[in-house]
């Protein structure tokens, strides 16, 4: 039968049939059969899963190669050869020159039909339900406004660079739909489409806002459900995981289209901090390679000019740093550094980045340049494991012919939780932690700090974060209990693996406790003790009720305190709002053999970390830090002050606290400790200084992060 089915897909060409295949290829495992013809029985084969490449092949002219068919290609995945099912040209007509003149309007017989705006979900698609080659010879451009980091002169710009390529460059192959994150949500404003009237009035909307009543004044977005649960606000203010989980999202809609297609994104910078989540990048990578997606950033700031001494929107910032130079360097340094991301994502899919440049629409145009006319090519492929495995593609042209080929070289196979035994669930979890393509459907956000032991070894406490509204899903399926599983590994810069952790997690979930989880982060806390070096961290937790898992990768710093020659030598310093008794912290998981080490322990108390740095008025601010005096055989006095500062300006500092006891006779550590009421802080965003004086040696040390004060 299965040469039955060959030979009949062979001789019938008709789009009935290539759409007909898209739309089972789009299952993560699809039936292979043969259709009803001339009086036939459709066959089902399952457990096959079809796979799509896109492929540019251009000859020695520089000039696509036309008329190639399945047979003229040769795919191999892991080395193992794949049978081409069909292959599909895709024809592009150049994109229209730059001019002060409008393009003519695309043919309308071959526009697609207008599509309602929705709020995309991760379940959602705007490809429609056929999954066919819906958009034959057609540019696909997505134009993505990340409305979280788009200021209004930003979106001013972004939307000015928009519209300039809809009246001047677009060709009649493009196509275009506007997308947005805002409101916590991925939401498709305009589906695929040529029609630039209806592109402009979604780009007004987006400037101006929607005005339901007429009132002048634009109506609040409708509150939606997001991916990050309700109790996630504080997961989304100091990091930028949600930009990169919405970005993974937009690319998952796009994933159910075959063809290429290339996503604009305009922000204004996406700069990771020290509490962002690197495996989340990497999922949305890899998220975008497996969609046929490829992300060209546009910097909406255009090109910056900062005044050393600062501009008339602010006062200058004085001290000997903008004298010096080092107050313009690190400016220019925090600005590469929120280009970093959008470098990353562009060089990892395929795009191009845009930077420093004031006519933003030649992000767009660069994106329409590099989709040239191509070949979709579609084989069953003979490694059918929802495994979560990456696998080579190699596709050359049969009997030696001479051509460039450009293609994806790879993808992830997808991933799936079943019912599996508690031997299938250990391996999973463990296949999981090795898996290059994390795995971000739970929100993590970690900490890692670090406290000297002796004069080698240092104590890492880590913390880590995650909503409790996950717990409260598990319980809102019936669960009277869910098992929080958590594995994980540090590794150095070689690659071994130092250390690793297993622990698990049972909560009984009764209406109590999922009521007051629903609110509540569950935390989780353990320790390592280390060497002085560069390490990552890389933990995996999984709720066994719902089986969703979530990855946390992060890079962390043991420096060694011991070569500190200039400033006198402190740990971490770890921000708080909570001590609570140890018998007491029932959302907390906790390493009994770290508990003797861990100097956030203290008379039957743990301090614990706030991870997020995010604090509530009607909370004190608990700090704590070590200071260690290594030549010292009793404690030297120590005066500290804690500062708050907002836009370089000092708006609060603590009375100094003078410390004459307390030093480790091991570690020579001299603990200091603060309690401050946050009552006298408005809303909004500072940044938190530690200052330690030594009067005896005339050494100093400052630390420095930014927090959030809510109400």
């Amino acid at each position: 039968m299965r040469r039955a089915y060959n030979g009949l897909f062979r001789r019938v060409r008709t789009r009935a049939i290539v759409a007909a295949t898209f739309a089972l290829s789009l299952a993560f495992s699809v039936a292979r059969f043969t259709p009803v013809l001339h009086g036939q029985q459709a066959t089902f084969r399952l457990g096959t899963k079809l796979v799509v490449e896109t492929v540019r092949v251009v000859g020695k002219d520089g000039q696509p190669i036309r008329g190639l068919t399945a047979n003229d290609f040769v795919i191999t995945e892991d080395g193992v050869a794949q049978e081409v099912s069909f292959a599909e040209f895709q024809e592009l007509a150049p994109p229209q020159p730059l001019s002060g003149q409008s393009a003519p309007a695309a043919p309308p017989a071959t526009a697609p039909p207008p599509a309602p705006t929705v709020v995309a979900s991760q379940n959602a698609t705007i490809a429609g339900s056929d999954g066919g080659i819906k958009y034959q010879d057609r540019r696909l451009l997505v134009l993505y406004f990340d409305l979280a980091a788009l200021p209004p002169n930003d979106l001013l710009r972004a939307y000015t660079a928009a519209q300039q390529y809809l009246a001047t460059a677009m060709s009649p192959s493009d196509l275009l739909a506007l997308m947005t994150f805002e409101g916590g949500a991925v939401r498709v404003k305009v589906d695929f489409t040529d029609d630039r009237e209806r592109l402009n009035l979604a780009l007004q909307k987006l400037v101006m806002g929607d005005d339901a009543d007429g009132d002048g004044i634009p109506d609040a977005p409708s509150d939606v459900g997001t991916a990050f649960g309700q109790d996630d606000g504080e997961f989304n203010i100091l990091n930028t995981d949600r930009q990169l989980s919405a970005l993974q999202t937009a690319a998952t809609l796009l994933r159910a289209l075959p063809e290429q297609k290339a996503l604009v994104y305009f922000g204004s910078g996406l700069r990771l901090n020290g509490v962002d989540n690197m495996a989340q990048l990497r999922a949305t990578t890899n998220a975008a390679l497996r969609a046929n997606v490829a992300i060209f950033p546009v910097d909406a700031r255009g090109l910056v000019a900062s005044a050393p001494l600062g501009d008339a929107t602010q006062r200058s910032p004085g001290g000997a740093a903008m004298f010096t130079g080092q107050g313009t360097s690190t400016m220019v340094s925090l600005a590469q550094r929120s280009q970093d991301t959008l470098y990353s994502l562009a060089k990892d899919t395929g795009g191009r980045a845009l930077f420093d440049y004031n006519d933003l629409s030649l992000g767009i145009r660069q994106a329409a340049e590099s989709m040239t006319s191509y070949y979709v090519l579609g084989y069953y492929t003979t490694h059918i494991d929802l495994d979560g495995k990456y696998h080579r593609v190699k596709v050359t042209l049969r009997d030696g012919r001479e051509a460039e080929l450009s293609y994806r070289q790879g993808y992830f196979a997808d991933k799936s939780f079943e019912k599996f035994t508690e031997a299938d669930k250990e391996r999973q979890l463990e296949d999981a932690l090795m898996l290059d393509n994390p795995i971000t459907e739970i929100t993590l956000a970690m900490e890692a700090n670090y406290f000297q032991l002796s004069r080698a070894e240092y104590f890492v406490p880590v913390s880590v974060k995650m909503p409790g509204s996950e717990l409260a899903l598990a319980q809102r399926r019936g669960a009277q209990h869910t098992v929080i599983d958590l594995i994980g590994e540090v590794k150095d810069d070689y690659g071994i693996t130092i250390q690793n952790v297993r622990d698990r997690l049972d909560i009984t979930l009764s209406s109590q406790t999922a009521a007051e989880l629903a609110s509540h982060p569950v935390q989780y806390d353990t320790g390592f003790t280390l060497l002085p070096g560069n390490y990552v961290l890389k933990l995996l937790a999984r709720d066994a009720e719902t089986g969703r898992i979530g990855t946390y990768q992060g890079a962390f710093v043991v420096p060694n305190l011991n070569r500190e020659a200039q400033r006198l030598p402190i740990s971490s310093v770890v921000l708080g709002s909570q001590r609570v008794p140890l018998g007491e912290a029932i959302y907390t998981v906790r390493k009994n053999d770290a508990l003797n080490v861990n100097p956030l322990v203290s008379d039957g108390q743990k301090l614990l970390p706030s991870v997020t740095r995010v604090f509530s008025r009607g909370r004190d601010l608990h700090v704590y830090l070590q200071a260690y005096e290594r030549d010292a055989t009793a404690t030297e006095p120590l005066v500290s002050f804690v500062s708050f500062f907002q836009d370089g300006k000092p708006v609060l500092q603590s009375p100094p606290v003078s410390v004459t006891d307390g030093m480790d006779a091991r570690s020579k550590a001299v603990p200091l400790r603060f309690t401050i009421p946050l009552t006298d802080l408005a809303p909004g965003r500072y940044d938190c200084q530690v200052t330690v004086l030594d009067s005896t040696s005339g050494k100093a040390a400052f630390w420095r992060a930014p927090i959030v004060v809510i109400p």
